[in-house]
């Protein structure tokens, strides 16, 4: 399993292996602000948590953060163009924390509604669950989003959420969003290049 943090990595898994580009902890005694510390001021791009066993991994690693729950999507509309958000001096897709007892599908529609002003939106299928750790009110936590494909015929005006420091909202076409990934997040070029492996078109 893997949990990004900027651009950086961290892999539960049960596997040892030589330390080549990465450094080994176990899972059961790593201290979390130590090894985030260590990604955010050194070189090193990728630290792996040992645990015993596949089905414990991610409910070790939740002892050490709290889960917050978030969906969005990657939006195409009827020109094959990706919708896509400007927050941080970054390009990233749109995305939100999911309310209490809220659905997740209809949290993702939301969400990608008020970030961008695009209406008429379709789910088609769910694409993938990414983690990522981010820091808010100088506590460190642990978003799990659910990503979804979703298509719309909307051509109306795109609607930045200000609020929320969203300063841009555009359609790029699959040129243009596969190469958006440089200034992007490394969750969010996984994930897209993920997407067009499964939809070439």
């Amino acid at each position: 399993m893997n949990i990004f943090f900027d651009d950086k990595l961290i892999k539960l898994t049960t596997k040892v292996e030589f330390e080549d580009g990465f450094k080994n902890y176990l899972l059961k005694s790593f201290d979390l602000e130590d090894i985030l510390l260590e990604l955010k001021k050194t070189s090193l791009l990728e630290v792996r948590l040992i645990g015993a066993e596949e089905s414990s991994l991610f409910k070790g690693f939740l002892k050490k953060i709290k889960l917050v729950k978030a969906a969005g999507g990657i939006v195409i509309n009827s020109m094959n163009q990706v919708l896509f958000i400007y927050r941080n001096n970054k390009w990233d897709l749109p995305k939100g924390r999911v309310e209490k007892n809220e659905a997740l599908e209809l949290a993702a529609v939301r969400e990608v509604e008020e970030e961008t002003g695009v209406e008429n939106l379709e789910i088609i299928n769910h694409i993938k669950t990414t983690y990522h750790i981010f820091k808010r009110n100088g506590v460190y936590k642990l978003k799990e989003t659910f990503w979804y494909q979703m298509q719309t015929n909307f051509n109306g005006d795109l609607i930045p959420q200000i609020e929320e420091g969203i300063t841009k909202v555009e359609w790029k076409s699959k040129n243009e969003a596969q190469n958006v990934p440089e200034n992007s997040y490394r969750n969010i070029k996984c994930l897209l290049n993920e997407f067009y492996i499964s939809n070439p078109v």
